[in-house]
């Protein structure tokens, strides 16, 4: 698999990144037995967050950690300064509230990766980044990064820490997948459109995309006719998303794998890192990911399944 270098970590992070909105204490039979198979395929990343299960699915992590004993060996991903019932929570008081709760739930001292669950536009750039680097200077994060930014929010912040001897964001976590959003699946979300996907090539920053298989989009279980599931009919069908399932459809047969997997592999092979967080629930949808980050999709397939070229590579 092609790992991701980010300044600041021990060691590169994996590209398939075990998510874990579904951990909680109660299931934790379920929860080591899936990250055992984690990390037996190689996979060295978890991502987690604040919210997730009402902090359940960080205590869960926390539990597995310490039962092998093998905090070194893992990347602790975790987000903060979601909104909640009282408002936004971008602000240095909030951030290190709940970045201590957490800390406290994984059963650590630190996190490896850290990142923003949302933006304020309304909060200035300057003060959220010496936010977070008094954090970093403290040890508490090793690198941080942002969810569901714009590209132009996050240009403007590591303008800002260029300019003033600050670590800047390491990596952003928008949705990216094959299937293109037609709106966001919760509010205030943010998905990779054509000038963000220019950027990053600009840039080179790492992206970790969530929802990166489109919540089960290119499964199988659904076609234009199902409209059972409402949030995958709100943001992912229309005429241009099947026939990127089509074409994904297609080129699986050719290269002898599932459709899944070559829109998990759509997000592993752009033209800057990657990373895709992935959530099998069982050995069986775990290798299928493992298979798929295996996968080599040349540009010409990309821009072909994208809809952005024929299949002989015109535009």
């Amino acid at each position: 698999m092609r790992s991701v270098k980010i300044e600041g970590l021990k060691q590169e992070v994996a590209p398939l990144i075990m998510g874990s909105d579904y951990f909680t204490p109660e299931i934790y039979d379920l929860v080591s037995q899936n990250l055992d198979a984690f990390v037996a395929i190689g996979g060295n990343t978890i991502d987690t967050a604040f919210i997730y299960c009402g902090g359940k699915s960080e205590q869960a992590i926390g539990m597995w950690i310490e039962e092998r004993n093998n905090r070194e060996d893992i990347l602790i991903w975790t987000k903060g300064a979601h909104p909640n019932e009282k408002g936004k929570r971008v602000n240095r008081d909030a951030i290190a509230e709940e970045l201590a709760i957490s800390l406290e739930r994984l059963r650590t001292d630190y996190v490896d990766l850290y990142a923003l669950h949302r933006d304020d536009p309304d909060v200035p750039v300057g003060h959220i980044l010496e936010a977070l680097n008094e954090h970093v200077e403290a040890g508490r994060i090793h690198a941080f990064g942002a969810s569901n930014w714009t590209w132009q929010r996050l240009e403007e912040a590591n303008r800002y820490a260029e300019e003033h001897g600050l670590i800047g964001f390491s990596f952003n976590s928008p949705n990216l997948s094959l299937a293109k959003a037609k709106e966001p699946y919760w509010h205030d979300c943010v998905s990779v459109d054509d000038e963000m996907h220019a950027w990053h090539v600009r840039t080179g920053l790492p992206l970790f995309s969530w929802s990166s298989q489109a919540r089960g989009f290119f499964t199988g279980r659904y076609t234009p006719e199902d409209r059972s599931n409402a949030d995958l009919v709100r943001v992912f069908y229309n005429d241009a998303n099947w026939e990127r399932y089509r074409r994904a459809e297609q080129l699986a047969k050719e290269k002898g794998c599932e459709t899944i997997q070559i829109a998990l592999a759509y997000v592993l092979n752009q033209p800057y890192p990657t990373g895709a967080v992935i959530g099998p629930r069982n050995e069986a949808e775990l290798r299928s990911c493992r298979e798929a980050a295996d996968i080599v999709l040349t540009p010409e397939e990309i821009r072909w399944l994208d809809l952005s070229a024929d299949r002989d590579g015109a535009a």
